[in-house]
């Protein structure tokens, strides 16, 4: 009988102990400290963690990882909003035709930059040596001009694409901005000194 005591106790301290353990893990693609730190600084806090949170590989620990990593959210939102708006130029009319098509080519445009922005960041070298600021300012630039990009694809939309058409197209885009807009705050961070 005691044996049986003895095991129910161990049983239920055991079944307490997973219990609690489940009850004080984060979910899985919760966002960790580092990256609620790094996206406070960010005009979309929200929209960071979500997108960082969920990110593979791993984020390195850094400024200079967190950025990286959304820089390559960025670019796969780039270039899906692109594919997407692409599939829909092929079901429109020939005004809007044209203004889809213009919208595609600025997100190309777009995706150019954001990946020249990932692979000038593998340039970036020590933050001490005499090339880090250039480098650093040609990512800032290019995710800038990534930025124009998206504005200029939405500002062909609201000039001759019908209202189905655009506001498909707009979200995607809008997304884009914002994320691309995350980016560029978390490169902003990055200083000599890191």
């Amino acid at each position: 009988m005691e044996r049986y005591a003895l095991l129910s106790v161990v049983l239920i301290a055991a079944a307490f102990f997973a219990s609690a353990g489940a009850l004080t893990a984060a979910p899985v693609g919760a966002p960790s400290d580092f990256i609620r730190s790094s996206c406070r600084v960010t005009q979309y806090p929200r929209l960071c963690e979500r997108c960082l949170s969920t990110y593979k590989p791993p984020i390195r620990r850094s400024p200079r990882g967190v950025a990286l990593a959304a820089l390559s959210v960025s670019v796969d939102k780039a270039r899906a909003a692109s594919a997407f708006a692409r599939q829909m130029s092929a079901g429109t009319r020939s005004r809007e035709a044209g203004a889809v098509k213009d919208c595609v080519e600025a997100m190309q445009d777009s995706v150019d930059q954001l990946r020249q922005s990932v692979g000038e960041m593998g340039r970036l070298g020590r933050a001490r040596s005499p090339r880090f600021a250039w480098h650093l300012s040609n990512v800032q630039t290019w995710v800038s001009a990534a930025l124009t990009d998206a504005d200029t694809c939405l500002d062909s939309l609201s000039q001759n694409a019908g209202p189905a058409v655009r506001a498909a197209i707009r979200k995607r885009v809008v997304e884009v901005a914002q994320v691309t807009s995350v980016a560029l705050a978390l490169v902003n961070r990055i200083e000599p000194k890191t």
